[in-house]
């Protein structure tokens, strides 16, 4: 009878200890969901990007979808995604010859409003990996979105 109640007292503490990792793992992933609101993204900044996006979307041939999934949802490798982010780079002019992205420059050249957000994310993404310029595009972006996922957007 004691360990038949010792048993159930464990399994009960067991229950206990599952349903809060639960309900951690609920809270930690509703945490991480990207913050979209009338002030995040800022709006004049998507309004300043609108002419880049087109741009590049025209030149890369990717899907709006495709943009959107990976800024508000999943991280997912898509050839003409990730040409899209290097032709966004190219646009705004943060490349050097050799097609390096040129983080300093691209602080610089972002608005104050997302500048901090930006170089928050990039602090432990300052060397690319990637046969092409493309790839490392898709590199930097998908380290920003994993170093900070509320914050991250792309235009």
């Amino acid at each position: 009878m004691v360990l038949n109640g010792i048993l159930r007292g464990q399994a009960l503490s067991a229950f206990l200890i599952v349903a809060l990792a639960s309900s951690l793992t609920l809270v930690h992933v509703r945490a991480q969901e990207p913050r979209r609101d009338d002030k995040w993204p800022p709006p004049a900044v998507l309004k300043m990007a609108k002419i880049f996006h087109d741009i590049c979307v025209e030149k890369t041939g990717v899907s709006e979808e495709a943009i959107k999934e990976f800024s508000d949802g999943q991280i997912h490798e898509d050839e003409a995604l990730k040409c899209y982010m290097n032709c966004l780079f190219h646009e705004i002019d943060v490349v050097d010859d050799n097609g390096d992205v040129h983080l300093e420059t691209l602080f610089n050249t972002v608005p104050g409003t997302v500048r901090n957000q930006l170089i928050n994310m990039a602090k432990e993404c300052e060397h690319p990996e990637g046969d092409t310029l493309c790839h490392k595009a898709w590199w930097f972006h998908q380290c920003w979105k994993k170093a900070d996922p509320v914050h991250y957007f792309l235009p």
